[in-house]
């Protein structure tokens, strides 16, 4: 039988940071478009922390447990798209990136707030400093994490609205098609290219690639400013 107290501690030292995480992220970019001009997100509840808002039954659940399932390298989800009318934006495109980075942004704000805490860990009861302890190191590898995801340069990913945005015209329109299908060529790439090269003797990877290299860049300039290294 398994350890229901086990089974619930450490679904309560993922599960927190994990909502959190993916809570703060949709928030920011209902938060950024509001404050740039549409209230499309904010009149559909997604300025809510409340984090059933903003599940997503596949991307929060279902997908984490596919890529675990096939040992992809790393777990990363997503939650239900946040809606925004980009043409209320002012400035248009400054207001498409500010918006689309206002994410990963948040994730980033939040591993510098576990990192902080960290330092209080000391003077936490003895009965609950392990489990602040873990939920804030857990909480610093998925904000990292969920950041790093995020910033790929594919569209809908928040990366590639940013690229979109900073690119010229004639060249941001070659990318558009990927607003409905990039998502599927990520969650292909992330779930079918590290099985198909298992089979054929070596690794490929590279969401895990660049989510994983991307989240150790960031933990290294959160740790440093917060003192760890």
């Amino acid at each position: 039988m398994p350890d229901l107290g086990q089974i619930a501690y450490l679904t309560s030292i993922w599960a927190l940071p994990i909502l959190l995480a993916i809570t703060l992220h949709e928030a920011a970019h209902a938060y950024a478009a509001y404050w740039l001009g549409d209230d499309l997100a904010h009149r559909n509840g997604r300025t809510s922390l409340n984090p059933l808002k903003h599940i997503d039954p596949f991307g929060t659940i279902i997908l984490p447990a596919l890529l675990l399932i096939a040992n992809a390298g790393f777990i990363i989800g997503f939650a239900k798209p946040v809606p925004v009318l980009f043409g209320r934006l002012r400035p248009l495109r400054l207001g498409i990136a500010l918006v689309a980075a206002a994410g990963p942004a948040a994730n980033i704000v939040l591993a510098l707030i576990a990192a902080l805490l960290l330092h209080l860990i000391e003077f936490a009861p003895d009965s609950v400093a392990p489990w602040l302890e873990e939920n804030l190191n857990n909480a610093l590898i998925i904000n990292a994490l969920l950041a790093a995801f995020n910033l790929l340069p594919v569209p809908p990913l928040d990366g590639g609205r940013i690229l979109m945005a900073a690119l010229p015209p004639r060249y941001a329109e070659r990318l558009a098609p990927f607003e409905r299908m990039g998502i599927f060529i990520v969650l292909g790439a992330a779930l079918l290219l590290p099985m198909l090269s298992r089979e054929f003797g070596f690794a490929f990877n590279p969401i895990a690639d660049w989510a994983l290299g991307g989240a150790n860049i960031i933990l290294d300039i959160v740790l440093t400013m917060t003192g760890w290294r």
